[in-house]
């Protein structure tokens, strides 16, 4: 039987598999676990070293959970009256000289972000379009 864990790692397995495979110019697809910071799931076009996957998580963590990003959404929750422990900011799109990367959290789990990474000539609309219906036909992680 399997326990919930090993069922909750494969359904972000499959969610990271169909991001690679239904995102346009994906080169990679990733979900990290913000409660413990892991790289829970992986698929690129290239192995990379393990360091380059580290840094890819620990950026992630800062954009999402770093002291001032944290700062910053309690300030405008507190300004628009918002009063909840849901984070503000969902989705950061971060353009590098050659790549797209997609960040976004998954509806139905805050503390899990997915990650795309997509050449700088993917159509920005759509790059976010599918990462959303995939996330969002992946269901309940």
């Amino acid at each position: 039987m399997n326990s919930p864990q090993a069922n909750l790692t494969d359904r972000i397995g499959l969610l990271v598999k169909q991001l690679r495979a239904d995102v346009p110019e994906c080169l990679a697809a990733g979900a990290i676990d913000m409660s413990t910071g892991m790289l829970l799931a992986v698929q690129t076009v290239d192995n990379h070293p393990a360091e380059v996957l580290d840094l890819l998580t620990a950026a992630t963590l800062e954009l999402f959970q770093g002291r001032n990003v944290v700062m910053i959404e309690d300030i405008w929750k507190e300004r628009r009256g918002i009063r909840t422990d849901q984070h503000y900011f969902q989705e950061i799109l971060v353009n590098s000289d050659n790549l797209a990367h997609l960040f976004l959290r998954t509806p139905s789990r805050a503390d899990i972000v997915v990650v795309v990474v997509c050449r700088e000539s993917v159509n920005v609309g759509m790059l976010f379009a599918q990462t959303r219906r995939v996330v969002r036909e992946a269901g309940r992680l």
